[in-house]
């Protein structure tokens, strides 16, 4: 038994169309393939919230739906119909639901008429460093891509004449529908091959290994994904290339952490540093810089460079560099060392005595983070 649509979208049968609207974006987000390669099921319920959605977001198909459930659609081989989801239709809902943006990797199908052809998209990891994220950086890839070679040839397809569409008319309860599905025969290409080149597959393509340059912003984080239109697969047929989809994946740095646009070092010092004072060299993502550590410089201080972070990707100015004060206190004295220290034991200028003005941890870990 089919599931209830606006079980499916979450939502109560008096739902206004707004409310249909952002119940199906939500999960339309959520499932996309785009963010769940290879989950079968993530596709399923992708299928399913489009389904609910394409007869509950259309007046006239939810009122016979509230009138007649499911049984409205039986045997349109459509929507609701038990003939399976096409994704291109899926995706042609995209211009509505997200502004006509659609997604990565999808779109540009258009409404009527013979759909264009798009080839499968391809996915890579590219690894960054700090260094490389903070400026910016131009890759060059080698990407193994399906191509036609020049000695396949395709032709119209007999089943299809060449729109990749098949129609059907069918009676129901509510009287004769048509509805289109992609033709079999060609997969929704509307040619097939005439003749298939030399070392190429069954769809006539061969894999070939291309030099694609990838221009990567500054600012982007690990996790991230780029598209690089056209770099993916080409179609069988005519029609257009698939995308390359760019899985970033930031190294961590040896000295840098990072957190958001900001960047925390761990600096480590001597009680000689602290107490005379001194200077130091840290590491930043343009290069190495120095600091200046003032006499009587407590554990725990936390010295901000401004601007020294990592850029925004959407170019709100640049993070800033935290530097952490570590007193690092020696594990083992030797016998001189030790009678110095026994003999400041008592000392008043060695008593702890913080001033009303130093923030204690919390306040400085608050002050990190507004």
């Amino acid at each position: 038994m089919k599931e209830d649509y606006y079980d499916i979208l979450g939502i109560s049968k008096n739902a206004t169309q707004a409310e249909i609207k952002k119940a199906y974006r939500k999960l339309a987000i959520k499932y996309h393939p785009d963010k769940n390669p290879d989950d079968s099921e993530a596709e399923e319920m992708f299928k399913k919230a489009a389904e609910a959605y394409e007869v509950l977001g259309n007046e006239e198909k939810r009122q016979k739906y509230d009138q007649f459930g499911h049984s409205a659609f039986d045997g349109s081989g459509g929507f609701g119909g038990g003939g399976g989801m096409n994704m291109d239709d899926i995706f042609s809902q995209f211009g509505d639901i997200f502004g006509g943006g659609g997604f990565s990797g999808f779109g540009g199908f258009g409404g009527g008429g013979r759909r264009q052809s798009k080839g499968s998209n391809l996915r890579i990891r590219v690894k960054l460093t700090i260094e490389e994220v903070a400026n910016g950086v131009e890759k060059k890839i080698k990407v193994s891509r399906k191509k036609k070679p020049s000695d396949t040839t395709y032709k119209t397809c007999s089943t299809c004449n060449g729109t990749g569409q098949v129609t059907k008319i069918q009676n129901t309860i509510l009287g004769r529908m048509q509805t289109s599905a992609p033709c079999s025969a060609c997969g929704g290409s509307g040619k097939m091959i005439d003749n298939k080149g030399k070392g190429t597959d069954a769809h006539g393509l061969k894999l070939e290994q291309e030099l694609v340059s990838i221009k990567i912003p500054a600012g982007v984080e690990d996790g991230m994904q780029l598209k690089v239109s056209g770099k993916g697969n080409e179609p069988v047929g005519d029609g257009i290339s698939g995308d390359l989809l760019v899985l970033i994946e930031v190294q961590e740095h040896e000295n840098l952490k990072r957190d958001g646009n900001n960047l925390h070092y761990d600096l480590y010092l001597s009680f000689s540093d602290v107490a005379l004072g001194t200077s130091k060299d840290i590491d930043t993502v343009t290069g190495k810089v120095r600091i200046k550590i003032e006499p009587g410089t407590q554990s725990g201080k936390i010295l901000r460079l401004r601007n020294k972070g990592l850029p925004s990707i959407n170019s709100y100015g640049n993070g800033d560099l935290l530097v952490h004060v570590n007193v690092w206190t020696p594990k083992e004295l030797t016998k001189e060392q030790k009678n110095f220290f026994q003999s400041m034991k008592d000392d008043s200028n060695f008593a702890p005595n913080p001033e009303k003005s130093d923030k204690s941890f919390f306040e400085k870990v608050k002050d990190m983070f507004s």
